[in-house]
């Protein structure tokens, strides 16, 4: 694969003749990252496939529009993260299930999960972050997992960097909490 930068996508995208083959390069230049980002919120790895999909119909219906205010990668992870907390949100709404009932369900789907099956520890980490309010857990992935910086966690979620390292120390203090009892 081509190693284009952000820069060089954006003007193949934005020119008729190339528009197509940018896209193509740029969903595979970022397709995976997206992925496990979706799929640290959505934990199914069919409902991830399936907001992946819309993230990737929405970032094709907004690139044009794209003002290049924030880094390309920064906005594609806003509109991940969007989508799948929207996906979410319709999956408690549809169900008429209390946010309560959701995470139970995603914690048995986490169990059956071949991804992480076998692993017990990584099962434990899983489990606890689903008990984490939705804002922690987000910061708590992001900074972790992806090891992003906080400001631009904070491009993505348009929170203060303050706001931030508050909720990664308590999101990590939960998770220790929930470690220890376990």
């Amino acid at each position: 694969m081509d190693n284009h930068t952000d820069s060089e996508l954006l003007v193949m995208f934005r020119n008729p003749d190339t528009k197509h083959y940018a896209f193509n390069l740029l969903v595979r230049k970022y397709q995976e990252r997206l992925y496990w980002q979706i799929r640290k919120i959505v934990i199914s790895h069919d409902d991830a496939d399936d907001v992946i999909q819309n993230t990737f119909l929405k970032v094709w219906g907004g690139l044009d529009n794209f003002r290049e205010d924030s880094q390309l990668f920064t906005w594609l992870y806003r509109i991940a993260t969007n989508e799948a907390l929207t996906f979410l949100k319709k999956k408690r709404s549809k169900l008429l299930l209390p946010l309560v009932d959701v995470e139970q369900q995603l914690m048995r789907s986490l169990e059956g999960d071949p991804f992480i099956d076998g692993d017990s520890t990584a099962l434990k980490l899983q489990k606890a972050l689903l008990k984490l309010p939705e804002k922690q857990r987000l910061v708590f992935n992001m900074k972790y997992f992806e090891e992003m910086k906080y400001e631009e966690i904070s491009e993505i979620l348009g929170t203060s960097v303050g706001a931030l390292k508050a909720s990664f120390h308590h999101a990590v203090k939960k998770i220790e909490k929930f470690l220890e009892e376990d």
